[in-house]
């Protein structure tokens, strides 16, 4: 596709807002597509407001304050609206600190079964060298086919290879109340990360990812529409968190 002009910042910005005719959108993802490292900026940006949105939404939902009308009043100073803005400014920048630090620093002490089961499978299978998979990855169409089938629902192993995993392959696995799925992933060194998928979600609405760890075990794990995702690995915390995002970008196309 040849763009009708070079993407720029304000492309990618307007790409994030999503503020982009179809056309343009269609070409500033092509581009991100041949520019990982931009790619990953703007998928850092598109986190940001999902935790924004997270954060500040349910402020709409709250009564106005009974001291409105006198604030108002005061406000026809412009002193006032300068203080005012100060302090806003401030504070949603404390708050939004704040909100970073609760959600991609600290581990959760007691993950909830999503993360646990995942840790657990991780944990039982990627030592294992002559059956780590019930299907491997020469069967990939196979795999996914008969994993959609058994879960209910549409699934996709996810493409790794620019990060330096190739899929190994996949299992079925007993949830807490459904059957749950497993792929397993491995690079050059034998190091193996498992991407857990489970039906058990209904009614969790949780979007954003969450961080929790089961001894050496870190996942990254968050609900997407019916299925619930969990990546595990014996792996730097930053390192999984990149895969786990290409993981996310790549279910998501």
């Amino acid at each position: 596709m040849k763009h009708g002009k070079p993407i720029g910042e304000d492309d990618l910005q307007a790409y994030v807002d999503r503020r982009l005719d179809p056309v343009r959108r269609a070409e500033v993802e092509e581009y991100l597509e041949g520019n990982p490292g931009e790619a990953e900026r703007v998928h850092a940006f598109e986190r940001q407001n999902a935790m924004l949105k997270n954060l500040f939404d349910p402020v709409l939902e709250e009564p106005v304050p009974e001291s409105l009308p006198q604030l108002m009043k005061a406000g026809r100073h412009p002193v006032f609206w300068r203080n005012a803005g100060i302090a806003a400014s401030l504070t949603g920048a404390v708050m939004l600190g704040w909100f970073l630090r609760g959600e991609l620093q600290a581990p959760v002490v007691n993950p909830p079964s999503l993360a646990r089961q995942a840790a657990v499978a991780y944990a039982v299978y990627s030592p294992e060298i002559l059956h780590p998979v019930e299907v491997g990855a020469a069967q990939e169409d196979h795999l996914v086919k008969w994993l959609s089938k058994r879960l209910g629902q549409s699934v996709k192993a996810p493409n790794l290879g620019a990060l330096g995993y190739e899929l190994v392959g996949g299992r079925l696995l007993p949830g807490s109340e459904k059957p749950a799925a497993q792929f397993m992933y491995q690079d050059a060194r034998g190091q193996r990360l498992t991407l857990y998928l489970s039906t058990d979600v209904a009614g969790n609405r949780e979007t954003a990812f969450r961080y929790a760890r089961e001894g050496k075990v870190s996942v990254f794990y968050w609900v997407d529409g019916p299925l619930g995702y969990a990546l595990s690995g014996d792996v730097a915390r930053e390192r999984l968190l990149s895969v786990a995002e290409t993981v996310y970008r790549d279910l998501n196309r």
